[in-house]
């Protein structure tokens, strides 16, 4: 993995994180982790540099049983980078999309022009 894949992955991973949280800030780091397939240590190096960049808030959680419980919210920051994060991410899907739909486009004109029976180009298609 490429050094720019790593950080597209790591901002991809953080932008899920934001979206959970702006969604519910009740959730646990333990909560995140099953919700969002990454494991609880991943959460917790994302939801630190996320606090560390100034983008959520952690606070405790008072009515909570678990004196260690947080709730997590985004800062005026956060809501900020969450929506420009998504639209970065959302241009990259719609370029990947395009190139996939090209190079669709292209593997059907091959198999459509190869010496496959007719039934061997349907179960393809």
């Amino acid at each position: 993995m490429t050094s720019q894949q790593k950080k597209n992955h790591e901002t991809e991973e953080s932008l899920l994180v934001l979206r959970e949280i702006d969604a519910n800030p009740k959730l646990t780091q333990r909560e995140l982790s099953s919700r969002l397939g990454l494991s609880l240590g991943k959460i917790n190096f994302l939801m630190r540099a996320l606090i560390e960049k100034g983008l959520i808030k952690a606070e405790n959680f008072k009515n909570s049983s678990n004196k260690s419980a947080y709730l997590y919210f985004l800062t005026p920051l956060g809501i900020e980078e969450k929506a420009k994060t998504t639209y970065r991410f959302l241009k990259r899907k719609i370029e990947e999309y395009e190139r996939l739909e090209i190079e669709i486009q292209q593997l059907k004109k091959e198999v459509g022009s190869s010496d496959l029976p007719i039934e061997g180009r349907d179960n393809i298609l």
